[in-house]
């Protein structure tokens, strides 16, 4: 999005009689100004960070220094009210997983804005503060002083001389109002030039720091990553309502009927009667189990309530293989990925009971470097392929949407190796 008002304005007619030339340098002047005061601190962080570095106590200062490019983004989007009065929103961040320092520190430093508002930074401190001052410098700066040449002989020069840019000597009156009469035609043209400037300085601002336009292929990406996004916790929050609907609704109602047909049961006289109850018994014991193991299927209670390792655990308690476990997460991940690899690993222990002829299996894996990481394995026959209708395929794309991946391993002969890896970080920690 450009600087609209500002371009708008630098095209008009009354441009020099409107506060516009004014906004531009106050822009420019407050650049350069918090560009030399961004140089300094930026210089004071590094020099002591470095130099107590080596008792360690400087490390937190130099991680501090990382960050420096949010405060200034911010304030640089402040500033560009003063040429554009549409607000520079900033580029969309990641929440933190938790509450706290610690969390957002970790969010923030792993966020490419982070990185991209540091090089702003850096930018602003090494090159563009120095060419803010000399545009105003040169477009307001030199004209001034060549339009108070007559002040300047009349002053300093006894009426007989004055220095114009300490380089040309003015002896005559009418000399002194020609320097004076260019430096006022400079001045109006300085005015413009202060327009561009400030103008280009504020595109080249918003790219760094600001959000991208609608039409931005970046902007494009992170909407759709954030629908995604968006779309993996509506589905995840109505499959959780479908299954405590059927919890707590369909499935109470299938156990007082089960109940209501066993006391109808024991008080109807031997005959057709009780034989007809008996199978209606029966028949509503088995839609019962079915329905519980529907219930199961949509979103385990375990998962819900106790996390993943627990869920995985029950999931290998019910395999027709033997399962050894060791999952080790010391706390609760997104219920997003959490689903997503519970789901997994029952797939996978599914496929293992109908396909491998497999003696065991074992589900390992744990949480390092902000990553889930999964691994099934089986001493099966081998030769599995995840396009051979196994549903490995569905669980693959099912992992993607969530920035994942799955990899399966299955020369012939085995054994078989099924790892999936999902980038998140801890909601909560176990106590």
């Amino acid at each position: 999005m450009r600087s609209r008002d500002l371009w708008q304005a630098l095209s008009a007619r009354r441009y020099l009689l409107s506060a516009w030339p004014w906004r531009a340098t106050a822009y420019l002047v407050t650049g350069a100004v918090a560009g030399a005061a961004t140089l300094v601190g930026l210089a004071v962080a590094l020099v002591v960070g470095g130099v107590l570095t080596v008792v360690l106590v400087g490390l937190p200062l130099l991680v501090l220094t990382a960050l420096a490019g949010i405060p200034l983004a911010r304030l640089e989007r402040q500033r560009l009210r003063l040429i554009d009065r549409a607000p520079a929103p900033a580029r969309p961040v990641r929440q933190p997983p938790a509450t706290g320092p610690w969390p957002w520190l970790i969010t923030r430093l792993r966020e490419r804005a982070t990185w991209r508002e540091l090089g702003h930074a850096l930018l602003f401190a090494l090159v563009l503060w120095p060419l803010d001052a000399l545009a105003v410098a040169l477009a307001l700066g030199v004209p001034l002083h060549l339009a108070g040449t007559p002040l300047v002989m009349a002053t300093a020069g006894g009426g007989e001389e004055a220095k114009v840019l300490k380089q040309w000597t003015v002896t005559t009156w009418p000399a002194a109002s020609g320097v004076a009469a260019l430096g006022l035609l400079l001045l109006a043209l300085g005015g413009y030039a202060l327009g561009l400037a400030a103008g280009v300085r504020a595109e080249l601002a918003r790219v760094l720091v600001g959000a991208p336009g609608e039409g931005d292929p970046e902007a494009r990406v992170g909407e759709l990553t954030r629908s995604r996004a968006r779309l993996v916790d509506a589905f995840e929050a109505e499959r959780r309502r479908i299954e405590r609907d059927l919890h707590d609704g369909a499935q109470q109602r299938l156990v007082a009927l089960t109940m209501a047909l066993g006391l109808a049961r024991l008080d109807a006289p031997p005959g057709p009667l009780a034989d007809q109850l008996a199978k209606a018994h029966g028949e509503a014991g088995r839609a019962l189990e079915e329905l519980r193991e529907l219930i199961h299927g949509i979103h385990p209670k375990v998962l819900a309530d106790y996390g993943l390792p627990a869920a995985v655990a029950d999931a290998a308690d019910r395999s027709a293989v033997p399962v050894d476990v060791a999952l080790e997460l010391p706390g609760r991940l997104p219920r997003a990925v959490e689903a997503a690899a519970y789901f997994v690993v029952c797939e996978a222990l599914a496929n293992v009971g109908r396909h491998s002829g497999a003696d065991r299996a074992e589900v390992t894996g744990g949480h390092r470097d902000g990553r889930l990481l999964l691994h099934v394995r089986d001493d099966g026959r081998g030769g599995a392929d995840a396009a051979a209708g196994s549903g490995l395929t569905g669980l693959a794309d099912r992992v993607s949407v969530l920035d994942g991946r799955l990899s399966l391993s299955s020369p012939p002969g085995g054994p078989t190796l099924l790892s999936v890896e999902i980038p998140c970080e801890w909601t909560e920690r176990f106590a």
